[in-house]
């Protein structure tokens, strides 16, 4: 409809202009008379009011790509617990359609009992994360290894650069949900997206984005850090009862710190009375 005015009006211009009498002789019987401009832009701007007040009753453009809720069907509630003591409460899954791959050179019959079986040859097992029910890791190992490095890359010759970097070697003990165990090097990595409950209604989640831990056969820090620093994941359990467990553990971490300020005020009341 825009269009259509801006021509009727460059068309109003246009025959107001002053032409030759050579082109008014050949225009003649063509150019609208005077009177008839008006009412015809009247009308013409009416229309464009009439059209534009439609387009705004109409309701808004459905969008054909609305954002789409990434929750996962095969997420399973628990916690995380790390070394150093943090707590991770939420819904935990592996990347989609991943399991958990384990060599199992164990006797496990009937529940096993853990040892290992020498006429036995190591297999592969590929655990759905449904039928886990606990994740426990084993330092088996560390140490703090120097750093060395090639002088030039055509040769084998090293030297010491004077630094040193944490190594750590842990196994995983998977308990399963009916009392099997197995316990071998893991390396994979687990999603856990915190969720918060409200005091009314269902459980929500509290972050958009998942955190992200992978747990490994090997692992080594970076040069001039201490193993203190290179944490690793200690427990990963899973269910409704590990989601209270994994709250508890969480608040008495707060409650224990809260303890230890206490204690000191109650030190420092009885030194100034000493």
């Amino acid at each position: 409809m825009g269009t259509v005015l801006h021509g009727v009006l460059w068309w109003i211009r246009r025959c107001q202009e002053p032409f030759s009498r050579s082109r008014r002789r050949r225009l003649r019987g063509r150019l609208p008379r005077k009177r008839f401009l008006t009412p015809l832009f009247s009308a013409l701007l009416a229309a464009w009011a009439v059209c534009g007040v439609a387009r705004a009753g109409e309701p808004a453009a459905l969008n054909p790509f609305p954002a789409v809720r990434q929750d996962r069907d095969d997420a399973i509630p628990g916690y995380l617990e790390m070394s150093d003591g943090q707590v991770f409460v939420g819904n935990i899954y592996m990347t989609r359609d991943k399991r958990l791959k384990m060599e199992d050179s164990m006797r496990q019959v009937g529940g096993g009992d853990g040892a290992p079986d020498d006429n036995s040859e190591k297999r592969q097992r590929e655990i759905p994360l449904r039928a886990v029910k606990q994740i426990e890791a084993k330092v088996e190992k560390e140490w703090v290894e120097k750093e060395w490095r090639f002088k030039e890359l055509a040769l084998d010759e090293k030297y010491y650069t004077g630094r040193t970097y944490p190594v750590r070697k842990c196994v995983y003990t998977v308990t399963l949900k009916d009392g099997r165990k197995i316990t071998a090097p893991v390396a994979e990595i687990f999603y856990v997206k915190p969720f918060r409950e409200l005091a009314a209604g269902p459980r929500t989640d509290e972050e958009p984005e998942p955190i992200r831990f992978m747990i490994h056969k090997r692992q080594k820090g970076d040069p001039g850090t201490a193993l203190k620093a290179l944490t690793y994941v200690k427990l990963i359990k899973l269910g409704e009862q590990a989601v209270e467990e994994g709250k508890k553990k969480a608040s008495g971490k707060v409650a224990h710190a809260g303890g230890k300020k206490k204690a000191s005020k109650k030190t420092k009341a009885r030194q100034e009375d000493e």
